[in-house]
């Protein structure tokens, strides 16, 4: 009973299972309307033939086709149930299904696919062919019965039949199952490949990485495609041979009914109608079978759709915690590397780290390449968890935040920056509607960088992407700090916040570190350019993954500089 609350995927399924049901009935209608033909063709021959009657055939060619016209109706309703069924899940889930990707992108332990592609692929199939025929396959007794009806030897005709295409059925299933996962993993990692090439063209073209970049996609796609047609090719056999068979079985029967027609055991309008429904019987089998590669891909997808939102419902029930002031603390903060290989061992990249800092304290981190700072950024913010330890703001820790709104009092600068398409307002505006232009305004000017973008001839609206070379290094890095301090933050982590920087914009950051602390924001800045921490009162030392000295910064430089050569000394550790 938890299961579909604390699950959307599931909670979404649920609201349409009326749908479903109306689904099944109106299958129900067009499967009784499947026995027009059969039927009709039995009044032809056994009667109409027979008595000679025009207008027992104009009434019989009236009735048929009125019936005719409701099936295909039913159809028509049936398959636009389906679709909205499709929408409607993707609509319902499709927001907390792409939260919960962002979220997991950060976990160094996530094996998640791109839920949003899964998310697709499942509403796809639900209003594409395969699906009706799976609300058919329940009707094939139904069929059956009948044939039986007519005569046990058709009965058992059809039956023989029913039995060698559902055998074929489940070999089809256990032979092409792991091909088509496989498939579909190699599709996804060549389409992502191809999208980080898409994201470093200009790497490759100015270094001459064309060939061997188009090489190693090319290698990547043949994978994916080999795998693919593998599945592809039992399943096309398993069908052509089905359809095949099927043909083959009509024909049978008209041979069997033709024998039981001679003996007049039944009629000629009783033949054609058996053959008719022994291929209806055997119809949604096959059409099962020709969509088996949607029906297996649209199973895993919604099994990984399943797992990806498990407990997602859960965020629903977090209380709402007033708004952190900034005390933040680290205790005992121990993080593991992802392993190398499936079952390879894992070290800590961040061991057994300790510390507190108050509201408007300046923390500067330093240490050499690799000591563990941007790592320490990310679980400062949240965006990994720790093994062991806990990091608390306010004496809360993240999962009992909603990370949306705790994000509204975080700032965080990366140290591989990234703006998104859209306005340079929209950039610092966090994509935020409610954010005024004030406030945007305000973060510019913070940060000192009003007057460069009122430079350019569109100003704030200048659009960034991509496409577009509008900033520089060193520009970016600026808006991206500009988009860190929007609305003063109660907690701002900047790492390496000055690596692209100029003198001017070193000291913007000075001052920008120096305006967060005065408004009690808590700043951490990962410093690898002593200029950055200028601003700041303590100072962590890192050195592989572990705080060697944290304090006041004035007796933490006096601790690291005693040595016979200080300067080389501190080097080393920015």
């Amino acid at each position: 009973m938890n299961k579909p609350k604390n699950n959307p995927i599931a909670v979404a399924l649920d609201k349409s299972r009326k749908a479903f049901w109306g689904v099944g009935l109106f299958s129900c209608a067009i499967n009784i309307l499947m026995l027009t033909g059969p039927l009709f063709m039995l009044q032809i021959y056994d009667r109409v033939l027979v008595s000679g009657s025009v207008p027992t055939l104009v009434a019989l060619s009236v009735l048929v086709g009125s019936l005719y016209l409701f099936q295909g109706f039913f159809e028509f309703l049936r398959s636009k149930i389906l679709m909205r069924i499709g929408y409607h899940l993707d609509v319902e889930t499709m927001r907390i299904t792409n939260k919960t990707w962002l979220l997991s992108e950060v976990n160094l332990n996530s094996k998640m696919q791109k839920p949003v592609q899964d998310l697709t692929i499942v509403r796809k199939f639900i209003g594409g062919k395969g699906l009706p025929a799976l609300f058919d396959i329940p009707w094939v007794p139904f069929y059956l019965g009948i044939v039986f009806l007519l005569h046990i030897w058709l009965g058992w005709l059809v039956t023989a039949g029913l039995v060698i295409v559902l055998t074929l059925t489940l070999i089809n299933e256990f032979t092409t199952k792991k091909h088509i996962a496989s498939a579909t993993q190699a599709e996804m990692e060549e389409a992502n490949f191809s999208e980080s090439s898409s994201r470093g063209s200009e790497t490759i073209i100015s270094m001459g990485m064309i060939g061997s970049i188009t090489d190693q996609w090319q290698k990547m796609r043949f994978k994916s495609m080999a795998t693919g047609q593998t599945a592809t090719n039992r399943t096309s056999r398993i069908t052509s041979f089905v359809k095949a068979f099927r043909l083959a079985l009509q024909s049978g029967i008209l041979a069997v009914g033709a024998y039981l027609t001679i003996f007049q055991e039944i009629t000629a309008g009783t033949m054609i109608a058996a053959s008719i429904l022994g291929g209806r019987a055997l119809g949604p089998v096959d059409m099962a079978i020709a969509n088996w590669p949607n029906f297996v891909k649209a199973r895993q997808s919604l099994a990984r759709l399943k797992e990806c939102l498990s407990g997602a419902g859960d965020l629903d029930d977090l209380i709402e915690l007033p708004p952190p002031k900034g005390n933040l603390v680290l205790d005992e903060v121990t993080k593991m590397a992802a392993p190398a290989m499936p079952g390879a061992d894992r070290h800590p990249i961040i061991q057994q780290i300790s510390f507190q800092l108050d509201p408007g304290d300046g923390l500067g981190v330093i240490g050499p390449s690799g000591s563990g700072k941007s790592s320490l950024a990310r679980l400062i913010v949240g965006l990994w968890e720790a093994e062991r330890g806990e990091v608390r703001l306010d004496c809360a820790n993240y999962k009992q935040w909603d990370r949306e709104r705790l994000g509204r009092y975080i700032g965080y600068l990366p140290q591989s920056v990234e703006l998104f398409p859209g306005s340079i307002k929209d950039n610092i505006a966090r994509f935020d509607p409610d954010v005024s232009d004030e406030e945007v305004i305000e973060a510019a000017k913070l940060t000192s960088i009003h007057e460069l973008i009122t430079g350019f001839p569109n100003g704030y609206s200048t659009q960034l992407g991509s496409r577009y070379t509008v900033l520089t290094a060193g520009q970016a890095q600026r808006v991206a700090l500009a988009r860190a301090v929007l609305r003063m933050p109660t907690l701002v982590v900047l790492d390496e916040p000055n690596s692209n920087l100029d003198a001017e914009g070193d000291t913007a950051l000075t001052n920008t570190i120096q305006a967060l602390r005065e408004n009690a924001s808590t700043v951490v800045v990962m410093a690898h350019r002593p200029s950055a921490i200028s601003a700041v009162n303590k100072l962590l030392v890192l050195k592989g993954g572990m705080l060697v000295e944290f304090g006041e910064k004035s007796e933490v430089l006096e601790k690291i500089t005693q040595a016979p050569d200080p300067a080389q000394n501190v080097r080393q550790l920015t």
